[in-house]
């Protein structure tokens, strides 16, 4: 059977994923509002960077209604920081339990743990919760066309790309993204598994 998201903790040596609350606007505005996060099509776009904590605080309360957002904590003290300390966002949405299928996405990290092992790390424990604890056949990842660096992360992990929607979404300046789509069935987890694992390690 089939389950929705449900919000528990997600916890490895590198990361931990806690359900976004109210109280983490703060934490988390420090570490993704930044250009560079932004530039690739991260919340919109360029045009959606919050000005300050209260403009991000408006833009995320009611979205993140819709899906199950997770803050992206460090597990652990090392070079990147303290334990705790948010670097990032990512999200499991679009939920259709019917049709066993879910969407990876509305994901941001701090530039600073870009190129780390905090990806894979955070790739890893939510993959294996929509497979392995809620039992969905397919996941879905997408990104913007212009965002060829998310692109190239996402075919690392093994996803399969399959095609690209044009004009799939407006952005916070009135533009169209064109929507690059990715995705990962639930028998090819395994060898994505061992993928992320070997990254991980590494």
């Amino acid at each position: 059977m089939t389950i929705a998201p449900d919000g528990r903790s997600l916890a490895g040596d590198v990361v931990r994923l806690d359900r976004f609350v109210a109280d983490d606007i703060e934490s988390l505005y420090a570490a993704i509002a930044d250009e560079r996060v932004y530039a690739g099509g991260f919340g919109g776009g360029p045009a959606a960077l919050p000005a300050d904590v209260d403009q991000m605080r408006t833009q995320w309360i009611g979205a993140t209604t819709q899906r199950t957002a997770y803050v992206v904590r460090l597990a652990g003290d090392s070079e990147l920081g303290a334990a705790g300390t948010v670097v990032g966002t990512t999200s499991l949405g679009d939920v259709d339990l019917a049709n066993e299928s879910v969407h990876l996405g509305w994901t941001g990290y701090a530039p600073a743990v870009w190129g780390t092992a905090v990806n894979p790390a955070c790739k890893y424990l939510v993959l294996r919760h929509a497979f392995e604890d809620c039992g969905f056949e397919r996941v879905k990842i997408q990104t913007g066309h212009v965002n060829t660096r998310s692109q190239a992360a996402i075919a690392k992990l093994g996803a399969t790309r399959e095609g690209v929607l044009r004009h799939h979404k407006k952005q916070a300046d009135g533009s169209w993204r064109d929507t690059v789509v990715f995705s990962i069935l639930a028998d090819e987890w395994p060898d994505v598994s061992k993928r992320l694992l070997d990254r991980i390690n590494r």
